[in-house]
C-alpha cells in the first residue's frame, strides 16, 4: 500500500495542475504544504503524529469547502485525497476508502479523476476486507474503463474477490475475456483452474490449459491439466499431456512413471504402457515383483499383443507359481489358438490343485 500512497499525492498535484476550477491561492500553497509534509515522511518509518495532523486538517478543509462553490467543492475533494493518502500510511485502509467515496461526491470532480479514485477506493476496500463492497467497486469501474492500462490488473483483482466470495459464475464471466488474452502467471492459471472448474467450466478450462502448455511450462502446470482431463471423462487427453511432460523431463519420478502407465491404461493405449513398463523394468526403476509383472501382463493382454501377453502372463506365474496365475495364462493362450502353451500351463495349474484346469485339460 505505500507505493498506493505515492500514486494518490502525484494524483493530486497533477488534478490541481490541470484543474476546470481555478483555486485560490491560499488554498493552493496549503494543499501543497500538506503533500510536502507527507512526502517528507520515510516509507515505514512515519511520525504518526505528523499523520494524524495532516489527515484531521485534511478532513477539517474538505468539510469547511464542501458547501462552498464550484472551486470550493473541488478543493474539498484534494483535501478528502490527502486526508486518505494520510490514513493509508497509518494503516487505516477503511477510514482512507471513506475519504476517496467523499472526493467522488464533489459535484466538481471530472469523471476521469472520480474513476481513478474508484479505483484506489476499490484496492482500499479489498486491503481492508470489505471485499463485498470491493467487488461491487471493481465492477462500477471495469464497466467503465475498457482499454485502461490497469484494466487487467484490476479484472485479475475482481477474479480473486468473487472467487473467494465463492461467486464462480460471476468470477468465470469475467475471467473468460483474460483467458483469451493469454500470458497467464502461475499464480493466475491456477486461479482460472480453480474458477473454471467450480463453475462446471471443465472442458474450456482444459481447452485453454492444454493450449497454453509449451516446453517452458512449470510441472505443476502439466499435472492440472492432466487431471482436470481426467475430470472431464477424457482419459486419452490426460495420458498424451502426462506423456509428453514425460517425454519433456517435467515429470520424472518413479510414482510419476506408474501414473503415466495408468493413464495410458485408462486411455486406450495399452501398448504404450507395456513399453513404459518393459522400459522401467529394464531400466531397474521398476522391481521386477509381482505388483509390476501383474500390470505389465494386463497392459498387453488390453493391448491383444499376444506374444509379449503370453509372454508377460508366463513371467507373472513362473514368479507367483499361483494355480489361477498359471490358469488365466492358460485359459488367454488357449483364446487364442495357442494350444501346446495352453495345455502345459493348465497341468502345472493342476499339480498346483487347481480343479477348474483339470476340467480344460479334458478339451485337449
Amino acid at each position: 500500500m505505500q507505493r498506493w500512497v505515492g500514486i494518490v499525492v502525484l494524483s493530486a498535484l497533477s488534478v490541481m495542475a490541470h484543474a476546470n476550477e481555478p483555486l485560490p491561492g491560499d488554498i493552493v500553497r496549503d494543499l501543497n504544504g500538506l503533500q510536502s509534509q507527507l512526502a517528507e515522511q520515510p516509507s515505514g518509518e512515519a511520525d504518526s503524529d505528523v499523520l494524524k495532523r495532516i489527515a484531521n486538517h485534511a478532513r477539517s478543509q474538505a468539510t469547511r469547502l464542501a458547501s462552498g462553490n464550484r472551486a470550493d467543492q473541488w478543493a474539498s475533494a484534494l483535501y478528502h485525497q490527502l486526508a486518505a493518502s494520510a490514513l493509508v500510511r497509518q494503516g487505516d485502509h477503511l477510514a482512507a476508502a471513506d475519504e476517496l467515496a467523499s472526493a467522488q461526491r464533489r459535484p466538481s470532480v471530472p469523471n476521469s479523476q472520480i474513476l481513478r479514485w474508484l479505483r484506489d477506493e476499490a484496492s482500499l476496500r479489498r486491503a481492508g476486507g470489505q471485499r463485498t463492497e470491493a467487488i461491487t467497486l471493481y465492477d462500477q469501474w471495469l464497466t467503465q474503463s475498457q482499454g485502461n492500462p490497469h484494466y487487467d490488473e484490476s479484472a485479475w483483482r475482481l477474479v480473486r474477490l468473487l472467487a473467494q466470495e465463492e461467486r464462480w459464475d460471476a468470477a468465470a464471466d469475467w475471467l473468460s475475456p483474460l483467458l483469451q488474452k493469454g500470458g497467464l502467471t502461475d499464480t493466475q492459471q491456477t486461479l482460472a483452474t480453480v474458477v473454471l472448474r467450480n463453475a462446471g467450466q471443465n472442458e474450456q478450462a482444459l481447452g485453454w490449459l492444454v493450449s497454453g502448455l509449451n516446453a517452458q511450462s512449470e510441472p505443476d502446470a502439466w499435472r492440472q491439466a492432466a487431471g482436470l482431463a481426467q475430470q472431464a471423462g477424457q482419459a486419452g487427453v490426460a495420458a498424451g499431456v502426462w506423456e509428453m511432460a514425460w517425454q519433456l523431463g517435467k515429470l520424472t519420478a518413479t510414482e510419476d512413471r506408474l501414473t503415466l502407465i495408468r493413464l495410458h491404461l485408462a486411455g486406450g493405449t495399452p501398448a504404450r504402457a507395456g513399453e513404459h513398463l518393459d522400459a522401467a523394468i529394464q531400466e531397474g526403476a521398476l522391481p521386477r515383483d509381482e505388483e509390476t509383472l501383474r500390470l505389465l501382463a494386463s497392459a498387453w493382454q488390453q493391448a491383444k499383443d499376444i506374444e509379449k501377453a503370453l509372454s508377460a502372463w508366463e513371467a507373472l506365474a513362473e514368479s507367483t507359481q499361483k494355480a489361477e496365475d498359471w490358469r488365466q495364462y492358460a485359459q488367454l493362450a488357449y483364446r487364442w489358438g495357442q494350444n501346446g502353451q495352453a495345455e502345459q500351463a493348465f497341468i502345472k495349474a493342476v499339480n498346483l490343485g487347481d480343479d477348474q484346469a483339470g476340467q480344460w485339460l479334458s478339451n485337449f
